[in-house]
């Protein structure tokens, strides 16, 4: 049976725009992370479940909120309210963006995804790192790890990638559970090519130099769109680098499962990529003993079960959330019980 999300509130936001909708959901959330009162209604969604330990942190439950929902960490509070076991924000860059042209969104509702080609869209290191000392100083940073998803700026070329990634790395950690390089979102022109080869190298070995002081996990999101080849690669690299896991996936430029979709060039997620990601971390799994942090296309309960059978140990979602609404963070992290 649907609940009021279902019901209600989903409806009405998606009567509007897909990214008027997201910002007006974060508005409120935004808005609600400075309410005791509003702090205490969210969490009547929540639902603890059972602790998980990995790479030296501890997860009260094994449900993240994926980047790309909070760029800028505006709500911290309330998704720790709502139950979320993590939280990964981001990804941020050096440089704040604008991120790409719009309309940058669409929705295919039937077919339970989304396309987006939102670019990075971010305020920067800087003024991030201002919000979150804030956030820290008013006494309201959450209890939950907070992940920081860094990507390269637009405007820096390939060849000058990863200073832009050490910028941010020093700017944000201090705020940073744990750190994940993003090089593998289709929105910026070239990214994926720093998952492949000496490109690869260089930028872990001038992270895991940069992390020598003050370590803090780091871990590395790649594309679902890779060969067993490609993925043999990145783990050898991973693994002779100090990465402390894997998050796989990110979003799909395979659009084959949304034939109207042709037309609108920008990453897929929900529903069509649950096979590819999970595929990816099970092939992962047989081939590594590094954590992997499991998203793409969990929209419910089986699909979770599904990417945790294929060797998850934890699980993000994002468009999952924008057709479950909160409920679905209570009903998966439910699933540590069983």
């Amino acid at each position: 049976m649907s609940g009021p999300y279902e019901r209600i509130v989903r409806p009405l936001l998606f009567s509007l725009d897909p990214e008027t909708a997201h910002h007006f959901a974060l508005g409120a959330l935004r808005l609600a992370s400075h309410f005791p009162a509003a702090l205490r209604l969210l969490r009547s969604f929540d639902f603890c479940g059972t602790p998980q330990s990995l790479f030296g942190l501890t997860f009260r439950n094994r449900i993240g909120l994926a980047a790309g929902f909070d760029k800028n960490a505006v709500a911290l509070p309330a998704w720790e309210a709502l139950g979320f076991g993590f939280v990964e924000i981001g990804t941020i860059t050096a440089r704040p963006q604008p991120g790409n042209p719009k309309p940058r969104i669409f929705r295919y509702s039937k077919e339970r995804a989304l396309i987006n080609r939102l670019g990075f869209n971010n305020d920067g290191a800087d003024a991030i790192a201002t919000r979150l000392r804030k956030l820290r100083a008013s006494g309201r940073w959450p209890g939950v790890p907070i992940g920081i998803n860094i990507g390269k700026s637009k405007a820096t070329p390939l060849g000058e990638a990863n200073a832009d990634y050490i910028y941010s790395f020093r700017r944000l950690r201090d705020f940073a559970d744990y750190f994940v390089l993003n090089v593998s979102s289709p929105n910026t022109p070239g990214l994926r090519s720093l998952q492949a080869g000496e490109a690869l190298v260089s930028l872990l070995r001038a992270v895991a130099e940069e992390n020598i002081a003050s370590p803090r996990p780091v871990l590395l999101k790649i594309a679902p769109d890779l060969s067993h080849e490609d993925l043999d690669q990145i783990l050898r690299t991973c693994e002779g680098n100090d990465i402390a896991g894997i998050i796989a996936t990110n979003t799909t430029l395979d659009h084959t499962a949304i034939a109207s979709a042709s037309d609108q060039p920008g990453g897929l997620s929900g529903a069509p990529l649950r096979l590819k990601a999970a595929g990816i971390v099970r092939y992962l799994r047989s081939r590594t003993t590094l954590p992997i942090i499991g998203v793409g296309g969990i929209m419910g309960a089986s699909d979770a079960r599904q990417m945790l059978s294929a060797g998850a140990q934890l699980i993000q979602i994002y468009t999952g959330l924008v057709y479950g609404g909160p409920s679905l963070v209570r009903d998966l992290a439910a699933l540590n019980r069983t």
